[in-house]
């Protein structure tokens, strides 16, 4: 009895440090900017379908989770704190949408089956990261008003940098899935 327990303690404790160090690898992600035509480029989204790749959906959930409740509780994790802001604050502005698109792309890119053809692994990695722009620019048009260019705004300037993106995670995914056999 004593066995399962410390085998119990030992999972939740890894559990907690792989969900820890997967919001430091997501914080990394959106401080490093890679100059990327028309506009600079995070490394965010992918590190968000990493995280539900690698991890699957419900650790990757916990870890964006963490991710965006250290950025609400004021630490500096997201992309332009602390220089435009920190806290809810932050949060509640203009990106909100994206920041709580990435649980949903996180769940999407985790929750899929990975386990196909290159095609089919592109594809749902495209609907997982669409997620993230839909709900982004369904929060920046109820933000800023329906009649600004809200597509060209929040999505059209991104859209090189996420094929990108995708195109390597989904050269990636096969080696990816080998990590969850470790959690």
């Amino acid at each position: 009895m004593e066995t399962v327990k410390t085998i119990q303690s030992q999972k939740i404790l890894k559990f907690l440090l792989i969900i820890f160090l997967g919001s430091v690898l997501l914080t990394i992600s959106a401080k490093l900017k890679i100059y990327f035509y028309p506009v600079p480029m995070t490394m965010q989204t992918f590190v968000v379908l990493f995280l539900g790749i690698a991890f699957g959906y419900k650790i990757g959930l916990a870890t964006v989770t963490l991710y965006l409740l250290e950025g609400i509780i004021g630490l500096p994790v997201f992309s332009n704190s602390p220089e435009k802001g920190v806290g809810l604050i932050y949060f509640t502005g203009p990106t909100m949408g994206y920041l709580v698109g990435f649980l949903a792309a996180t769940f999407l890119a985790g929750y899929f089956n990975l386990k196909t053809n290159l095609f089919l692994i592109f594809i749902k990695l495209v609907i997982s990261v669409s997620v993230i722009y839909i709900l982004g620019i369904l929060w920046l048009g109820n933000l800023i008003g329906w009649d600004k260019p809200i597509f060209q705004l929040g999505a059209a300037p991104f859209l090189l940098a996420e094929l990108f993106k995708i195109c390597l995670l989904t050269l990636l995914t096969k080696i990816l899935l080998k990590f969850r056999k470790f959690i």
